[in-house]
């Protein structure tokens, strides 16, 4: 069926306000890393309050992501990425303006809790807008765009801090925030009769205690894994494995006795959803720490400043840009078992070629690793977020947003931690202990693969549900 100039409107709409979101959170993180030494003497800042304005984003963001998706399942997506987009543009100017350090922190906190509305209504917006054979296509836009903010936010980030200040990097939040908040809220969605469901009204609730218990478990989790590299497993580290198991016990058990669970039983008890998140907590890791221990490489052992450095790993910011679209080709061909499964070994050759670098390695090999990073990375990246949102139901398309969001977030985090690990405990200029760890962690989402759909995937073969028809599907 054709689709009017409404829904198209709505979709084109709904994809521009994605990608322009999923780019803002990306763009946000990295030209903040160039922002911070200069805010750091501008502010008259430490060290551990500095960290701080990227720790205190992180467990807002990590610890309100489920959540912050299940409200969009309820209340719209449209709804809730527009409150999340211009909160995060006004916490942005605010920053921009803060006087002092502390209020640079506190903002940070408060940026980081509506980038936790924003970042799974981006996805969800997708899922309720595009039925599940073409999702792969958005999906892959939407990542292609994460790669070019990825590559292009340090060099953007320093050429502002140069021209104009560290303000500035928050201030080029604002534009765009508000630009596709007024977007968002200027175009509606078509109106279509919402099918009776039968459900009971309890299948719409909030489960705020279970909300609560997530929180706690996952912003335990992120504490321990970002004090790790700084202290080592200190008695306040150690305990953080504790509360993580306690907490996350609890919310199991919440989840198998609430009326209504904040991540429904379809999303708890899909082993293809699991696979998914877990690959996607695997790959994440091994990027992210072997990008850690490359950067120190490239820096401390060969001797480049930090442009040369990254002019050297730019191979993995092109394949990202260039490899997302070819990744929902491949799935659509070959399915996502053995999609992700030749992603993850081809970035899993990617790390092994790095492990192998000494202090006489030439651009060739390093350009060659990272190009294998990037194009096992993206196509896996493409291919399991694709999944894990496809195979939800429609009405908690948000929940799967937000735990794969809370995966991508999780990953970095642990992958970081055990290279800086690792590496404290490596004598000399070896890299190859560290990048070895990590490449077991590409191996093992290899393996997680195996229960993914085949050739046939269930859900493209048997199209829209009749869910896909009511207002959760065009994101109210």
């Amino acid at each position: 069926m054709t689709a009017t100039a409404p829904g198209r409107a709505h979709r084109a709409v709904t994809l521009a306000s994605s990608i322009v979101g999923a780019v803002i959170v990306a763009l946000d993180g990295t030209v903040l890393t160039v922002a911070q030494p200069t805010l750091r003497d501008d502010l008259d800042a430490s060290f551990a309050q500095v960290q701080w304005t990227s720790t205190g984003y992180l467990i807002a963001v990590a610890g309100l992501l489920v959540f912050a998706g299940r409200l969009g399942d309820r209340h719209g997506h449209r709804r809730v990425f527009t409150l999340g987009i211009l909160g995060f543009g006004a916490a942005s100017a605010g920053i921009g303006l803060a006087p002092g350090i502390g209020w640079v922190i506190a903002l940070r906190v408060v940026q980081g809790v509506f980038g936790a509305l924003l970042q799974p209504a981006t996805l969800g917006m997708l899922r309720a807008a595009y039925p599940p054979d073409r999702l792969g296509t958005p999906v892959a836009l939407r990542a292609s765009a994460i790669g070019i903010a990825a590559a292009a936010g340090p060099l953007l980030g320093g050429a502002l801090v140069d021209h104009f200040g560290w303000r500035s990097v928050f201030f080029l939040n604002v534009p765009p925030a508000l630009a596709m908040g007024a977007a968002a809220l200027a175009v509606r969605p078509p109106a279509v009769p919402e099918p009776r469901t039968g459900r009971p009204a309890a299948a719409d609730g909030l489960d705020v205690p279970g909300a609560c218990l997530l929180t706690v478990a996952l912003v335990a989790l992120v504490h321990t894994l970002v004090a790790v590299p700084e202290t080592g497993w200190a008695a306040t580290t150690a305990a953080g494995p504790a509360v993580v198991a306690a907490a996350g016990i609890a919310f199991l058990r919440r989840q198998r006795r609430a009326a209504s669970p904040l991540v429904p039983s379809e999303i708890l008890g899909s082993a293809t959803i699991g696979a998914a998140l877990g690959i996607l907590v695997a790959v994440s890791a091994a990027l992210l720490g072997t990008l850690f221990v490359a950067s120190w490489f490239l820096q401390r052992i060969l001797g480049l400043d930090p442009q040369e450095a990254g002019l050297r790993a730019l191979p993995a910011g092109v394949m990202m840009v260039l490899g997302a679209p070819l990744a929902a080709v491949l799935m659509r061909r070959f399915g996502p078992r053995r999609t992700v499964v030749a992603g993850t070994l081809v970035l899993t050759l990617g790390i092994l070629l790095l492990a192998r670098l000494g202090p006489g390695s030439t651009a060739l090999p390093i350009g060659c690793g990272f190009l294998l990073l990037g194009a096992g990375f993206v196509t896996v990246m493409v291919t399991t977020t694709t999944v894990a949102v496809r195979h939800a139901p429609t009405a908690s398309a948000g929940v799967a947003g937000g735990l794969q969001q809370t995966a991508m977030n999780i990953g970095p985090t642990l992958g970081i931690a055990v290279a800086a690990t690792l590496m404290s405990l490596t004598p000399g200029a070896a890299v190859g202990p560290p990048l070895t760890a990590l490449a077991v962690f590409s191996a093992t989402a290899a393996l997680l693969a195996l229960r993914l759909p085949g050739h046939k995937d269930p859900v493209s073969a048997a199209g829209p549900s009749p869910a896909d028809a009511s207002p959760a599907r065009l994101g109210r």
